[in-house]
């Protein structure tokens, strides 16, 4: 039976707006740099210090679940000397044993309480030794670390979830959907399935047998970890053979594990709020990435994922990000630290790769995705725009012909602009909206009861499945109606500005759409005046990383982007979107040197693949003086470069840009067309929210208005028109691994 969580009945409300709890860091930067050098926090074995104390599995002060990995390091003249390591005065020495490197110690330190502990090395009363201690921040396994109070329904589906055998997982054990953790084994068969392996003391025989990376050929069984991690089920996959190997551990890894790791997430937005998920994320061919993927697994890899990262269960990036790390976290305490870890997956499955990444620097090494967008937040705010158009061509039918349609919008056709448009569902909260074909509202996962889902007249404190409702701690709240503020905002943009001064539409055109295009209130409803976004919900969504900067983490990793899906025709995964989130990482660090693209219908995936993994090798094996941005944009391999696949195998080495012309090799194989921002001047990155406004100027245009039309235009935009030269209102960096913290005390419910 589904369990619903209600530790605060429905979602708790600040009158004042504010978000609940929200803070930022003072020291980003140095958390930045420390990210940057290595996923745990270290205290270094510096001159008179004999010992240096790491984390490995977690950051210090990020450390969830009571436990965590300790690598210390010690001189090698001192080897013999015994140590004693205590944390809060508890002796744990014993829980350390010699590490895969040398001169070290690797223990898997438990009992931790939750809060502050102090992890302390000392020499025993060895002559000249000096101690060495670590503070480390626990939380619960079930979170909250920076994603904010869990004070909303939240369902569990632990009977749902599929294990291999055909089992379900069965009942959550309590309301945070937590389940007995278990290890299951699934052998590669001579057919080219999966089977479980059900006796660990034999093998079966039609088991095949394969060879990893490490040029180790092994039977092909795989062990597979489940248990609760930030109420989400989280599973891990590695090669390991039950019958010749002893469990598992961190200083004893699988034999056959090459030490790499990848990340799964999956794909889409729409429905993904308040629900734990029934299964993991993956993908089909063309782009596979799935959490059983044969051809991953039987290299070497092993893999994790967590239901709470696949986008269809969960649409909010710092509960992904949050998620990401404890299971990346858990994984290590089970296996050990990798080389390094790979993120990569197709639509939903490449935002989550660019923001986690960017939100927590260090969880991942390098990235390749895929049907590619910098956020949901660009898929949104773009069909807002387009919904609005849509709008005005049912009102106002004939207004406009398809091809102006297309030129206003920057579309390939209609038919594709009405396809963005319609994704403005996400964002509409109210029950089976009438409106233009194809339109679907108030979208849920079937499993949310009726009787908890919104409703403007029969349920008006219901659960609003919206992005920004479930995005609320990031938000705020408004303090009448309560609901999500929105960050959506067209005040002073001038729609089809370009396609005016193109001469593809009139002045009374132009002045007819702008004047009539109206706006949204919060209930997603058309209202004639334009839509003034919150500017204090734009500012926490620039810092807290869910709208993509590229100055996080991003800006210090390799990211291979390849098509998956080359279709500017319809479906909405546009090419656009591609050439977006690479700008903002220009827009951030000067350039996009790290981003590479491969564009086409026939990208070969396993070609991408060994290219992301050659670079990340090279870079991490670089021991230079370099910082680590410098080493990736030094090490980056010869096939690392922008190009297009006329055929699988033909490959058109040259930079990619977004054009509709053949003006190059690429865009003339694979055009790519525009949305209604950039035809209104905005730039390539869609990263402007909101726009700062200035006057009317009329060298702006290449037609003149006369007297009625320029006051009539000055009518429209009575506080001016958006200066796309300059930052957005609101527009501020980045702050990674920002917090929203818990809820505060005067922090009242419905």
């Amino acid at each position: 039976m589904d369990v619903i969580c209600r530790a605060r009945q429905g979602f708790q409300r600040r009158r004042d707006g504010a978000i609940p709890g929200y803070r930022l860091r003072s020291f980003v930067a140095p958390l930045v740099a420390a990210a940057l050098a290595g996923y745990g926090a270290y205290a270094h074995a510096e001159p008179g210090k004999e010992y240096g104390v790491e984390t490995v599995s977690a950051r210090a002060e990020y450390v969830s679940g009571g436990d965590v990995l300790v690598k210390v390091t010690y001189k090698h003249e001192n080897r013999n000397h015994p140590l004693v390591i205590t944390a809060n005065g508890r002796d744990v020495s014993s829980a350390f044993h010699p590490g895969v490197e040398p001169n070290t110690l690797l223990g898997l330190v438990t009992g931790l309480a939750e809060g502050k502990n102090t992890l302390r090395v000392q020499g025993n009363g060895a002559s000249g030794i000096k101690d060495q201690s670590l503070e480390i921040t626990n939380y619960p396994i079930t979170g909250p670390i920076i994603s904010g109070a869990h004070d909303y329904e939240f369902l569990c589906q632990t009977d749902q979830f599929t294990m291999p055998d055909g089992s379900t997982l069965g009942p959550a054990l309590d309301a945070n959907c937590s389940i007995a953790p278990r290890v299951d084994y699934v052998y590669r068969a001579s057919d080219g399935t999966w089977k479980p392996l059900t006796n660990t003391s034999q093998l079966p025989p039609d088991v095949v047998t394969t060879t990893t990376t490490d040029d180790l050929t092994v039977p092909f069984v795989v062990r597979i970890e489940t248990r609760s991690v930030n109420r989400g089920v989280y599973q891990s996959a590695v090669l390991f053979d039950p019958t010749r190997e002893q469990s598992p551990r961190p200083w004893n890894p699988p034999k056959a594990w090459n030490r790499h790791l990848v990340a799964i997430h999956g794909f889409g937005c729409t429905g993904g709020w308040y629900i734990q998920g029934a299964a993991l994320g993956s993908l089909p061919a063309p782009v596979p990435a799935d959490f059983l993927n044969p051809t991953r697994l039987g290299e070497g890899d092993a893999i994790f994922a967590n239901t709470l990262q696949h986008p269809a269960n969960n649409c909010n990036a710092l509960l992904g990000a949050e998620t990401a790390m404890m299971s990346k976290e858990t994984f290590i305490e089970s296996y050990g630290v990798p080389d390094y870890t790979i993120s990569h997956g197709c639509s939903g499955g490449s935002y989550t790769s660019t923001r986690y990444t960017d939100i927590v620097p260090g969880l991942f090494d390098g990235i390749l995705i895929s049907c590619t967008f910098p956020d949901p937040l660009a898929i949104a705010l773009n069909a807002l725009d387009g919904h609005l158009i849509t709008h005005y061509m049912t009102q106002f039918p004939g207004a406009l012909t398809d091809a102006q349609i297309a030129a206003v919008t920057g579309f390939k056709s209609v038919n594709a602009m009405i396809a963005l448009a319609n994704q403005a569902g996400r964002t509409d909260p109210v029950p089976a909206r009438p409106d233009i074909a194809g339109y679907v509202s108030g979208v849920f996962n079937p499993i949310v009861p009726v009787s908890l889902r919104y409703d403007p007249v029969s349920n008006p404190h219901g659960l609003r499945p919206t992005t920004f409702d479930w995005e609320r701690h990031i938000t705020g709240v408004d303090p009448v109606t309560l609901f999500a503020l929105r960050p959506y905002d067209n005040v002073g943009v001038q729609y089809g500005l370009e396609a005016l001064n193109s001469g593809a539409i009139t002045k009374a055109q132009f002045l007819d759409l702008n004047e009539k295009i109206g706006g949204y209130d919060q209930d997603a409803n058309y209202v004639p005046n334009r839509t003034t976004g919150d500017a204090g919900a734009m500012k926490r969504y620039y810092e807290s990383g869910v709208e993509m900067s590229g100055a996080g983490g991003l800006a210090s990793i390799p990211i291979m982007d390849v098509s998956g899906i080359y279709n500017d025709d319809g479906g909405y995964h546009y090419q656009v979107f591609h050439f977006a989130a690479r700008a903002r990482l220009a827009e951030a660090n000067g350039n996009a040197d790290n981003y590479v693209m491969w564009r086409g219908s026939a990208v070969p995936y396993e070609r991408a693949w060994n290219t992301i993994t050659q670079w990340v090798e090279a870079y991490k094996a670089d021991t230079s003086n370099e910082t680590q941005r410098e080493k990736v944009l030094d090490d980056k391999p010869a096939g690392a470069v922008d190009g297009c696949f006329a055929t699988s195998s033909q490959f058109i080495a040259e930079p990619q840009t977004l054009s509709s012309t053949p003006n190059s090799q690429c865009n003339t194989l694979y055009p790519s067309w525009r949305v209604a921002r950039l035809v209104a001047g905005g730039p390539l990155s869609l990263s402007i929210m909101k726009c700062q406004l200035k006057p009317i100027d009329a060298r702006d245009y290449t037609v003149a208005f006369n007297a009625d039309e320029l006051a009539r235009l000055m009518q429209i935009f009575p506080n001016g028109v958006c200066d796309w030269s300059k930052p957005g209102v609101s527009q501020v960096p980045i702050v990674p691994l920002a917090s929203v913290g818990p809820a505060p005390e005067n922090f009242i419910g419905p």
